[in-house]
């Protein structure tokens, strides 16, 4: 656990409308998470790491299915903490035995598990609809926090730790060029669940020409 720990300063890219971007500039304690059923990296407040472009990219796709009136994007600087990052086979291996013990609780109760889904118009099959994901990583963390709370109430402490934000690496958008392995809207994606990891938000400024 000592080389989880991850203080260092970073700046990522939160994809939205004009309005939201402005307020979170001038009302920086007033973040709301992200609470889908379908959130890649479970619930909370996402931002693309150190990616301005696909941030515009999000925002723009929102304005395009009239979900947004302005699209705009707000910089974010933030710490990773504790983080769940699937960039680490340790964390990817974790969340496969948070699976199998969320599917033997699915079956003890009768349930079908939820699923990744396409959506229709989504000619490469990313699975854009991830709710089995983000249910996983949401039985993860609240598995993890049961556990905290029973050990503090018998041992008053506990060596479990509570994951201050979770990283993914994702590909999608078809194919950069024909036979690629790179595709198009490849990113990595931040989801902040403890918003103090957040030191602050910014308007981004233009490139300007140099000298």
């Amino acid at each position: 656990m000592m080389y989880n720990s991850r203080p260092n300063l970073m700046i990522g890219f939160h994809g939205c409308d004009e309005l939201v971007r402005d307020e979170l500039v001038s009302k920086p304690n007033q973040v709301k998470k992200s609470q889908e059923t379908f959130d890649w990296l479970g619930n909370g407040f996402y931002i693309w790491e150190n990616n301005y472009e696909r941030a515009l990219r999000w925002a723009e796709d929102k304005y395009t299915r009239g979900k947004i009136k302005k699209p705009s994007v707000v910089g974010v600087i933030y710490q990773l903490d504790y983080c769940l990052d699937f960039t680490d086979s340790e964390f990817t291996e974790i969340l496969s035995y948070y699976y199998d013990l969320m599917k033997a609780d699915f079956e003890l109760a009768g349930k079908t598990l939820p699923q990744n889904k396409d959506l229709p118009q989504d000619q490469y099959h990313d699975k854009i609809l991830r709710e089995l994901d983000c249910a996983v990583i949401e039985y993860l963390h609240n598995q993890i926090e049961v556990k905290i709370m029973e050990d503090i109430a018998t041992n008053k402490f506990s060596e479990l730790k509570r994951f201050d934000t979770v990283r993914g690496i994702f590909t999608e958008g078809g194919p950069a060029f024909t036979g690629a392995g790179i595709q198009l809207k490849n990113h990595i994606q931040i989801c902040i669940r403890n918003l103090n990891c957040i030191k602050g938000f910014f308007i981004p400024r233009n490139i300007s020409k140099f000298p």
